[in-house]
């Protein structure tokens, strides 16, 4: 009887400390940024953010990673060829900003309509917090941007480079920042996967199939469009 006792005393003591420790670390969770916890905890963060306030920057993060997307598509497709880098920056904080807060309405649309078929269950206001938070890792790039542009300035946005072609440190360099920005597009979509996924109530493999289908909506209607027009001037 004796042993018992202790026994259950002593589960009782194991139960108690570790209720006690998760209070202490959801304390602590509590009080860091969620700018720095999306990266490693994004389910825990985003449940923080739906619970609390859903939409909390919801608008300036959407913004500021249509900015980020717009500068990376400026670069990729070499807009410096024709356009001088004032006139670049200006079309991406114009237009970076407008197509992030589409993106977020329409892509939100989609992806609660789509999520549905699939047993999704977040409000319009919850996907649309998940889609604002994942910019996170995309708007912490906007860093790599400074030393980028001291460093090859117009070349950024030139195709081959044409100033820094020969100079073999430099384009290991910028080599180097392709890898992390490459690394940190990984990471923020797979963050996109358990953000969405949280809010939905579904796993991320689940979420993938959520952005997939959303996809579908958009690229399947445009395929038809084309598919006739293209039928129609084969007949004329």
């Amino acid at each position: 009887m004796l042993h018992v006792k202790k026994s259950k005393n002593n589960y009782s003591y194991y139960i108690h400390s570790n209720l006690k420790e998760a209070l202490y670390l959801s304390m602590v969770e509590e009080d860091k940024s969620p700018w720095l916890t999306i990266w490693t905890s994004p389910r825990a963060t985003i449940r923080r953010i739906v619970d609390h306030d859903p939409v909390h920057l919801v608008l300036i993060l959407a913004m500021l990673g249509g900015f980020a997307r717009a500068l990376n598509i400026s670069s990729s497709k070499s807009w410096g060829d024709i356009l001088s880098m004032p006139v670049i920056f200006l079309i991406c904080v114009i237009v970076g900003p407008v197509s992030g807060i589409i993106g977020l309405y329409v892509y939100g649309a989609l992806l609660k309509w789509t999520g549905g078929w699939i047993g999704g269950q977040a409000s319009s206001v919850q996907i649309r917090a998940a889609i604002a938070w994942y910019n996170v890792p995309l708007i912490w790039a906007l860093i790599l941007w400074v030393p980028k542009l001291a460093l090859f300035g117009q070349d950024l946005f030139m195709s081959g480079m044409p100033n820094f072609a020969t100079n073999s440190s430099l384009m290991s360099l910028f080599f180097v920042f392709i890898i992390i920005e490459v690394i940190i597009e990984i990471w923020a979509f797979i963050i996109s996967l358990e953000c969405i996924g949280e809010v939905q109530k579904f796993s991320a493999w689940k979420a993938l199939g959520n952005v997939i289908l959303s996809g579908l909506l958009i690229i399947v209607p445009i395929f038809i469009v084309v598919f006739i027009i293209v039928g129609i001037f084969a007949i004329l």
